[in-house]
């Protein structure tokens, strides 16, 4: 067929995840078809179908997203900090241009205002065509879009809100400032008193030194900073972390102060609970004798 869409990533119908970021690894799925292909202005971006795990994003060969197993991401990096401020009115995510974090903000019925903003115009529109059931977040009435810089918007941004998620990609690449400390300074400005962020933080098993710097530098800047993780099949090693940082030095995030109203946490989600909220902060020996 003269119209398949080849890509370096995949062989003999498998997409391999080959990096530097996990030496010595690899994750594959097996390919049913390619959707899309195009380089954006930052990043190379690949959609397609797989046997078993839904259609995939990839970003710069990394898988980003599939839809068998994004709400075990969306979800907690969401309702960690969501549920962590008593009152989250005006939210704010940079990065998640699929939706998906958006989606799960807006569960939240004291959100008047979610803001996103992410860098690449491609990846919204990508999802919006290819993730229905992930970019759905855009259309709610609460929602506006910005394409930008987040660090730069970010620089304009004083006070205004009481939630900031970072949805980012790997520390290489368009994301990598977003893991470096003048960022967190600028979160810090950027929230209300007693405002919360969670970050994505990488994997236990394979960044425990950048994970190490990370709560540090988030140590130096937040008086409450805490690491929490999630599992999740088709992210390196199975397992994906995230800083959860607070303004106010009284606060334990790693207790939900909220619920969702009228009991309707089994309805809204497949993977956050009140209990994995708390467990999510207990942390294998190895990683916890490190990051105290």
């Amino acid at each position: 067929m003269s119209n398949e869409i080849v890509h370096p990533t995949i062989k003999d119908g498998w997409f391999r995840e080959i990096s530097d970021m996990w030496p010595g690894q690899a994750m594959t799925l097996k390919v049913n078809q390619v959707l899309h292909h195009e380089k954006s202005q930052y990043q190379d971006i690949l959609i397609f179908e797989s046997s078993d795990y839904g259609t995939v994003l990839v970003l710069d060969n990394v898988i980003q997203c599939t839809e068998r197993d994004e709400f075990a991401y969306q979800e907690m990096i969401t309702h960690l900090a969501m549920n962590s401020h008593p009152n989250p009115k005006k939210v704010l995510v940079i990065g998640g241009g699929d939706g998906g974090v958006l989606r799960e903000v807006v569960k939240h019925d004291t959100v008047e205002e979610a803001v996103l903003c992410d860098i690449d115009e491609a990846v919204i529109r990508l999802s919006k065509k290819y993730l229905p059931g992930m970019a759905i977040g855009f259309q709610h009435p609460s929602v506006t879009t910005h394409v930008k810089d987040g660090f730069k918007f970010l620089a304009d941004r004083q006070g205004e809100f009481d939630v900031i998620i970072t949805d980012s990609s790997d520390p290489a690449g368009p994301a990598e400032t977003l893991f470096q400390k003048p960022y967190f300074e600028l979160l810090y400005r950027a929230l209300k008193d007693g405002g919360v962020i969670t970050t994505q933080a990488e994997n236990l098993w394979l960044h425990l030194p950048l994970i190490t710097t990370l709560k540090k530098a988030c140590k130096e800047i937040f008086p409450v900073a805490e690491y929490a993780f999630t599992t999740i099949p088709t992210y390196p090693s199975g397992q994906i972390g995230f800083m959860v940082c607070c303004k106010d030095a009284n606060r334990d995030v790693k207790k939900p102060l909220r619920v969702f109203s009228g009991g309707e946490e089994g309805k809204l989600c497949r993977y956050y609970t009140k209990e994995t909220h708390e467990a999510s902060f207990v942390l294998p020996n190895f990683a916890r004798v490190v990051l105290r």
